[in-house]
């Protein structure tokens, strides 16, 4: 089987953001994904939305045998184990989450569905902060 590297974020602003995104990387590990580098947490403001919650962020680079929609699944599956309620996508804007999970890159691999574009447009070229987080990432 083989396996795909893939570059995710994950950023969070509810509750205890640390352990939230601790416990995101584990249910990923946990999923049988190889976690093979991480970001050091980035405290940012929330960005496209107002909100009085500062987001904490990590990237991180991981290995699997999903396809792109596979793990598209498991990730939202994950999301809303944890409790995030409202997708961006869904409800048509930001909010608050406990947790956001977002594929950037998949092998290199260009690939736009209804619900999946890679790479991810917004955090490659547009968001400052997303920038930082993965500048030795892809």
């Amino acid at each position: 089987m083989s396996q795909h590297r893939v570059v995710l974020l994950l950023g969070s602003n509810l509750g205890d953001q640390k352990k939230n995104l601790e416990l995101a990387l584990q249910k990923i590990r946990e999923g049988g994904n190889e976690i093979s580098l991480t970001s050091d947490f980035l405290i940012t403001e929330p960005v496209e939305f107002v909100s009085s919650n500062i987001f904490c962020n990590i990237a991180s680079i991981i290995f699997t045998h999903l396809s792109p929609i596979q793990l598209l699944d498991f990730i939202k599956n994950i999301e809303v184990e944890m409790g995030r309620i409202n997708d961006s996508k869904s409800s048509g804007g930001y909010s608050d989450r406990i947790i956001d999970i977002d594929i950037i890159t998949y092998n290199g691999l260009n690939f736009k569905s209804e619900r999946l574009e890679i790479p991810h447009q917004k955090h490659l070229f547009e968001r400052d902060f997303s920038k930082i987080l993965l500048k030795d990432f892809i």
